[in-house]
């Protein structure tokens, strides 16, 4: 009888000590690389393709006589022993704009303009030639005759003049183009054939 009694005991105890402590006894699931999260990837930077790009600068002045600006271009480089570039077009037109900044920004050809020509931009607006105002026609007639209507060959044109104000070349920009930009060897050769050297040179 008494061992009934000590059996059922030690039973009671069992039992309360595993009501207390019951995930002591749940089996615990393996920890290891199979059962392990991978840690959640940053997004790689993606650069907005609606960020604008930096404005261009505008490098035509409107409020000049076109003829009087290559007049004095014509008497500076006669002076220095230099040619004219005339670069025909407009702050209205973005390729005009593109091909200021690309000379700009390129050292060999920054020097080559400066030791050889009178570099300038010669504002023009096709809409003038079909303005309702006369005079502002006449002005547009008088601009395209003095750079033999170099117009013809879209914007920008460029026009070389000779130390005597001579139209002595037209170059179409369209053979200087690349992709949305310019070729910077097409570019070196169109000025490095167009300097009083080079036309000079027997």
């Amino acid at each position: 009888m008494k061992r009934v009694i000590i059996s059922l005991i030690a039973v009671c105890i069992a039992a309360t000590a595993l009501a207390q402590h019951p995930q002591q006894h749940k089996q615990q699931p393996p920890q290891g690389p199979a059962t392990m999260k991978a840690a959640p990837q940053q997004p790689k930077f993606q650069a907005d393709p609606q960020a604008k790009k930096p404005a261009l600068k505008k490098v035509y002045d409107e409020n000049i006589d076109p003829l009087k600006q290559i007049y004095q271009a014509v008497s500076q480089a006669k002076r220095e022993g230099k040619y004219v570039i005339c670069q025909l077009g407009g702050n209205w037109c973005p390729w005009c704009l593109k091909f200021a900044d690309f000379i700009t920004k390129d050292r060999e050809i920054s020097k080559l303009l400066r030791q050889n020509f009178v570099y300038i931009h010669v504002n023009y607006n096709p809409k003038q030639a079909r303005s309702k105002d006369k005079s502002t026609v006449d002005k547009a007639k008088k601009l395209l005759k003095r750079l033999n209507y170099a117009g013809r060959f879209g914007y920008p044109v460029f026009v070389v003049l000779d130390g005597k104000g001579h139209v002595i070349h037209i170059q179409d920009s369209s053979f200087l183009e690349e992709g949305e930009s310019y070729d910077r060897s097409k570019v070196l050769r169109f000025f490095k054939n167009w300097t009083p050297e080079a036309t000079t040179k027997l």
